[in-house]
């Protein structure tokens, strides 16, 4: 078997799967930070009453008020959502760029950028879609603060506990709140992360920097592409952590809506009526510390752990 055969769907979405699970450890403190920055002051025309400074406030306070624990809040249903998700997205971006490549006339091995972000943001999709359950349980987990509270409170004893109460309370559509919003997220992260990171990789490969296996090679890529998601993909995570956060009520037909926001578009609009630019990209800085080093090591670990998966499975051939 050539050392160069491309792994299945299956086997790329465990490689990415277990890459994910490792990135998810370190980052989850700074999407704890973010979630409650991008809460603070929701919808307040003077940015309201401030809990929080910045991101390394967040940090402080939520340490000396909840220990570990509070910096780890919604770990777990972050350790599914990041497998369902990134191997979704990992696993199903080569099987659809290069069918994509087929159907448009290119050669599947081509890196075309067109097509590749058109199989960014379809694998960012399906991810969504499979793990927005698990999102909206991690969003609403880590904006739950017992000493220092922002925005809408949900407390859950555990993920179960999460699902379960939602199901009974709101149905399956309950689990469904804010799909919408997760998958303009997503598909937005998405066709820009993958297809930067190709494309710096392969510049410095073909421009003689560093070797193609280097693991400098990967964190330089995995870096620009961090750049990039946290750019493109802020404004559409703030909407997503509000959307999913926001108290609901009971209509007359018996089914539960949300009390501030219709759709993504609805909420990227009133937060910039109230809130202006600025209120697009709070807790940019809390999405950088979380996007960076979640993206450099996912990428980077995704690379070493496929190289090491191909030449076990090499061996055994």
């Amino acid at each position: 078997m050539p050392l160069d055969k491309p792994l299945s769907t299956f086997e790329g979405f465990i490689c990415g799967g277990i890459a994910a699970s490792i990135a998810v450890t370190v980052s989850n403190p700074a999407e704890v930070a973010k979630t409650r920055l991008q809460l603070q002051g929701e919808l307040a025309k003077s940015g309201g009453t401030k809990v929080y400074k910045n991101a390394l406030d967040v940090f402080a306070k939520t340490w000396r008020n909840e220990g570990l624990r509070g910096m780890q809040r919604g770990l777990g249903p972050a350790y599914a959502y990041q497998i369902l998700l990134n191997g979704s997205r990992l696993g199903f971006y080569e099987p659809f760029r290069r069918n994509i490549n087929r159907f448009v006339g290119y050669a599947p091995e081509d890196h075309i950028p067109v097509t590749s972000i058109m199989a960014g943001a379809s694998s960012g999709a399906v991810g969504a879609s499979f793990g927005n359950p698990l999102f909206l349980i991690k969003a609403r987990m880590q904006a739950y603060s017992p000493a220092l509270p922002v925005g809408a409170q949900h407390y859950y004893r555990s993920s179960f506990d999460a699902l379960s109460t939602i199901f009974r309370a709101e149905g399956y559509r309950g689990l469904v709140r804010g799909m919408d919003a997760a998958i303009l997220r997503t598909s937005m992260g998405s066709s820009v992360q993958l297809p930067s990171y190709n494309f710096t990789k392969n510049q410095i490969v073909k421009r003689g920097i560093m070797p193609a296996d280097s693991a400098l090679t990967f964190l330089a890529s995995s870096s620009v592409s961090g750049i990039c998601v946290c750019i493109v993909m802020q404004p559409a995570d703030t909407a997503l952590t509000r959307m999913y956060n926001q108290p609901t009520i009971r209509r007359d037909d018996g089914k539960l809506k949300g009390t501030l926001y219709r759709n993504p578009i609805d909420c990227l609009w009133k937060t910039f009526k109230a809130e202006g630019v600025r209120g697009w990209y709070k807790g940019s800085t809390a999405h950088f510390l979380r996007i960076a080093p979640h993206t450099i090591i996912t990428l980077t670990a995704n690379d070493l752990i496929i190289n090491l998966y191909k030449k076990a499975r090499d061996r055994r051939s």
